[in-house]
């Protein structure tokens, strides 16, 4: 019961904070640069989450610059830049990174 609490309580809390900055600085107008530099933003937070996935290697526990999840990741970046399409993508790393494994690359 405490450990949903707290999930609740952080989320709430993020929320929050998250809608102070909308309202409270709804009104101001931003540099050029500001606005400029927040479009990266979301690119930035998704490669922060990517990038550790693909660099870990969960068998040794450590970082792994030649992995099959690296492969897998960056064979299904270049699919996301010729095809855009979000499922084909998701579709050619996971089956990459399966195919991989199943032959010993791991």
């Amino acid at each position: 019961m405490n450990v949903w609490l707290l999930i609740l309580g952080v989320g709430v809390g993020s929320l929050l904070l998250r809608a102070s900055v909308l309202v409270l600085l709804r009104d101001r107008n931003w540099p050029q640069s500001v606005t400029a530099s927040l479009g990266l933003v979301p690119a930035a937070v998704l490669a922060a989450l990517i990038a550790p996935e693909l660099l870990y290697a969960p068998s040794t526990g450590a970082f792994d610059p030649v992995g099959p999840r690296l492969a897998a990741g960056l064979l299904a970046a270049m699919v996301a830049w010729k095809t855009r399409d979000v499922l084909w993508t998701l579709v050619t790393g996971l089956g990459l990174l399966v195919a991989f494994q199943a032959l010993g690359w791991r």
